[in-house]
């Protein structure tokens, strides 16, 4: 988590997008890794999660991230989560919650209750390293920076 966390200091560092950086990891090497671009690339899908999908494809050559696992800093929003699932990405550790995501002005509660289900992905989805994706979060807040 702590590279999903180095990354997301990357991206609010240079105003890159809001804090949500992401590892992908196969077999305990990380094959993978971006942070939220959406300001920079002025692309509203290029979340961390996408950024760190698209990074782990590039590098293996594939479209198939089968056996892979993603680690993130804010549980992803319903557009990533259905693009892990999309890749095969097996497993999905996140750091701070939605309800943490919208403290900080983003959307994903409405569009998370307006699709529903996350309930379903029991099992697919695990809150680790909350803490320190707190103090990201915090980190942010104290910056200039731009919601969209």
């Amino acid at each position: 988590m702590q590279i999903a966390v180095n990354e997301a200091v990357e991206g609010i560092t240079h105003g890159h997008g809001g804090p949500f950086g992401s590892v992908i990891v196969k077999d305990g090497i990380v094959v993978g890794q971006g942070h939220n671009r959406v300001l920079v690339n002025h692309d509203p899908t290029c979340h961390g999660e996408v950024s760190a999908i698209r990074d782990a494809c590039t590098k293996l050559g594939t479209h198939d991230l089968s056996g892979c696992v993603l680690y993130t800093t804010g549980e992803p929003c319903t557009m990533c989560l259905c693009a892990c699932m999309w890749a095969n990405i097996s497993k999905i550790y996140y750091g701070c919650t939605i309800e943490d995501n919208s403290m900080l002005g983003f959307r994903d509660g409405d569009f998370d209750s307006m699709f529903s289900g996350r309930e379903k992905a029991e099992g697919y989805l695990e809150c680790v390293d909350r803490d320190a994706c707190i103090e990201l979060f915090k980190a942010y807040m104290g910056m200039d920076h731009t919601n969209y």
